[in-house]
Formats: structure tokens, C-alpha cells, sequence
């Protein structure tokens, strides 16, 4: 495994994390974020881990983007998806020849990480454990869950050995895979799910338990396995999330799927998905358009129709605009789409 130094570029949820963790190991680890205080408290006091997982506090070397200097052969990117272009913008002057660039973050970033930088620097990964940034130095890790790394065509690469190596520092149960974009399809099928449980002020468990709603769950699952098949797409399973099951609009395996999701879920310190978080606490937008969004000209291309897709986007909208309030009617707003 390379010994060069890792810069984690977004000290967020996912990436305090990452970094928190790499760096007890011993690795020499940098972190950037654009929230300067943020920044302030990780070099100073240090970063908190705190949960149920494990507790602990960790002094890091940080910067902002504009303090930061050198270039780093690994890097690990984890800001929003919405954040991908304008981070690569100020990442990629800091990017040794021959490094790469892990898209730890929700979403088919890969792409665009990969446009910008060449499919040859780019790492996919599949992060799904839960994480909120709480404030300036502190981060909730709320469980553990599956975590999976994979180079785009598809090869088991040396580095992608070395990633999994330091992901497994995180989670031990971490994979090297060989099929990355059925991951992510499949976390994109299981996020459609989460932006709408943030629709209601309900925890992800409790809004997915309703009955009443069961059917807008079941729809959204299966238009989004639906495109990635067109994709040419055999999207993974993980925490309960069947994606053969979705597809099919098979009634049993929707059922407990949807029964094995809501049970994980109950499990965890971190009780509402982070576009919640976006929405209820800190009032900005979330990651609707670069993930949610960017299926539907994907789907028309392919022929496809997915209005409950459709609906769930400008439902998010309405919330981000102050419109609508967060409500289980809102929900009820796309029972009759799914036919």
C-alpha cells in the first residue's frame, strides 16, 4: 500500500469520518472544508466521533481550499453531490500526476469526476454507513453498514486493493468490487427511498412503515432499478434493499425489503437521513438535482416514464422554497401516480 499522504477533500459526514479514522491508524492525513471554523476546530482541539460505534477525538491537519498547498497522490472526495464540479474546480491543481480521486458521496459522481479528470484517475465507491456533521468539530457516527470500492471498468486493481485496505480501517466488512455501478445504482434505488422519507418530519423508519404509503415506496424502487436495467445496470443488494425485487414489482420481496430496511434503520443513533438534515436543520438545499434529478433526462432517453421520480423532485423543491412544509401529506401528494 502507498504511504503518501491522503487528503480528504469535504470533512463532513462521510469524510470526518474517513479521516478520523485513517488517521488513528497512523496514515498521514490531511482534510479541507470550506467551513472555516470547522477547519479551526480540527486542527486545534481535534475532531469528535461520537455514537454509538465508537467515541473518540483526533487533532488533524486541515486547511480551507484557499489555504491549502502541494499536491496529493490520494484523495478522497465527500462533498454533496451538487458540490462535485465546483470542488473538482479547486481539487484538481492539488492532484499529483497519477493520482486519483475516491468519490466517497451519494449519487453517480464518478461520472462527472470522471469527465473532468479522466476515467484512468477516478476510484468508484459505495458508502452507505450513517453520519451527520453535528457542528464545528463534531460528527455523528451512527452505525455501521456496507462500504464498497471498485475501478469503472471493473478491473480489482492494485489500487483499488490499497482503498479497500483503508476502508476496511472504517468498516471491516468493506468490499473491493468488481461491479462498483451496481452499488451505486443500487444506492441510487435505496436513496430515491430516502428523500422520501424526508418529505414528512418522520424518522427514515417510521415513514417508511406507513401502509398507506408502502405503494409510493415499492414505485419509486422499482422506475429507478427499471432505468439502470436500460443502463445496461445489474444493481447489488445491501441492508435490505433488493433490487430484484424492485424491478420485478415482485409484492413479497418489495415487502421485506421495505420490512429489512425499516428494521436497519431502527438500529441506528442516526434516526433521519441527512437530505432531512438539509431540509429540517440547516435550511439550504440538498442533493435532489445531482442525484434524484439527473434520472429523469436519463429516463426520457431511454423511453422511460417515471412520474413518481418526477413528482418526488418537485416535492423537494417546494420544501427547499418554502412552499410546503415537511409532511406525510406530502407523501399522499404521489399515491396516485403509482398506478
Amino acid at each position: 500500500m502507498s504511504h503518501s499522504p491522503i487528503l480528504i477533500w469535504g470533512a463532513g459526514a462521510i469524510g470526518g469520518v474517513l479521516g478520523a479514522y485513517f488517521a488513528r491508524a497512523g496514515h498521514t492525513v490531511h482534510m479541507v472544508d470550506i467551513v472555516a471554523d470547522h477547519v479551526e476546530a480540527m486542527r486545534k482541539t481535534g475532531l469528535r466521533i461520537e455514537g454509538p460505534v465508537e467515541e473518540f477525538t483526533t487533532v488533524l491537519p486541515a486547511s480551507t481550499p484557499d489555504e491549502l498547498e502541494g499536491r496529493y497522490e490520494r484523495v478522497f472526495l465527500a462533498v454533496k453531490a451538487h458540490h462535485t464540479e465546483d470542488a473538482l474546480e479547486m481539487l484538481v491543481p492539488h492532484l499529483a500526476p497519477g493520482g486519483y480521486v475516491v468519490s466517497a458521496q451519494n449519487g453517480l459522481n464518478e461520472k462527472v469526476i470522471a469527465a473532468r479528470i479522466g476515467a484512468e484517475n477516478t476510484v468508484g465507491c459505495f458508502v452507505n454507513f450513517g453520519a451527520d456533521w453535528l457542528e464545528p468539530g463534531r460528527i455523528l457516527y451512527g452505525n455501521r453498514a456496507a462500504v464498497a470500492v471498485g475501478e469503472l471498468d471493473g478491473r480489482v486493481s492494485q489500487r483499488v486493493r490499497d482503498v479497500h485496505a483503508l476502508l476496511s480501517i472504517v468498516e471491516p466488512d468493506a468490499v473491493a468490487t468488481d461491479n462498483i455501478w451496481g452499488y451505486l445504482w443500487g444506492k441510487m434505488g435505496y436513496g430515491a427511498l430516502l428523500f422520501c422519507t424526508a418529505l414528512t418530519p418522520d424518522s427514515m423508519s417510521d415513514a417508511m412503515a406507513r401502509p398507506e404509503h408502502r405503494v409510493v415506496y415499492e414505485a419509486l424502487g422499482h422506475e429507478v432499478m427499471a432505468l439502470a436495467s436500460a443502463e445496461g445496470v445489474k444493481p447489488l443488494g445491501f441492508n435490505g434493499f433488493d433490487p430484484d425485487a424492485f424491478l420485478r414489482s415482485d409484492p413479497d420481496g418489495m415487502r421485506v425489503a421495505l420490512e429489512t430496511m425499516v428494521a436497519h434503520n431502527r438500529k441506528t443513533a442516526k434516526t433521519h437521513s441527512g437530505i432531512w438534515r438539509d431540509l429540517a436543520v440547516r435550511k439550504r438545499r440538498t442533493e435532489v438535482d445531482a442525484q434524484i434529478g439527473t434520472m429523469i433526462p436519463l429516463a426520457a432517453a431511454h423511453g422511460l416514464e417515471v412520474p413518481v421520480l418526477a413528482k418526488l423532485v418537485e416535492l423537494i423543491h417546494a420544501i427547499e422554497d418554502g412552499e410546503k412544509p415537511q409532511s406525510a401529506a406530502r407523501v399522499d401528494e404521489m399515491v396516485s401516480l403509482c398506478g
